[in-house]
């Protein structure tokens, strides 16, 4: 498995768990699949990592300069709130409070596949966002960061 793929609705509990929906569950690796890394997203969501997926990105963090000041910086902001969460026996998740507050998570959300993690969104924000980007936009995005702005023949 290289990634996930798949778009799924969740609801959050009292205390900021939810369950891992079955779609996702079947694409964990074999070993380990219950163990994850939850921190912010670029965006107000959350990034939800295998533990597997989360290794490569923290050695790659590792090995930059620390003696260079936005190494630091950006290590502080992409660190920050990182937390390790698993599985618990019902197959339930649970979120930090200050990261559910970061990503304005309070019951409905949306869990959506990016490639090497999952994104947990707000489900109003996440609709939102797709209203506000219209199909002519997307296109252009596409034709950008798919083709750098080249034409293809296909």
């Amino acid at each position: 498995m290289t990634g996930f793929i798949g778009e799924y609705e969740a609801t959050l509990d009292a205390k900021g768990r939810f369950l891992l929906p079955v779609g996702f569950k079947k694409q964990l690796p074999e070993t380990g699949g219950a163990s994850f890394v939850v921190n912010r997203g670029f965006e107000p969501c959350l990034s939800l990592y295998t533990s597997k997926g989360w290794k490569p990105i923290f050695s790659e963090l590792s090995n930059l300069n620390d003696f260079d000041p936005k190494v630091r910086q950006f290590r502080r902001y992409f660190l920050n709130g990182a937390t390790a969460v698993e599985l618990d026996n019902a197959g339930r998740l649970l979120l930090p409070k200050n990261l559910m507050e970061y990503a304005g998570l309070e019951k409905d959300i949306v869990l959506v596949s990016a490639i090497d993690k999952i994104e947990i969104w707000d489900k109003i924000k996440y609709q939102q966002f797709f209203e506000t980007f219209s199909p002519e936009a997307f296109s252009d995005l596409a034709k950008e960061v798919m083709a750098g702005g080249k034409t293809t023949n296909q």
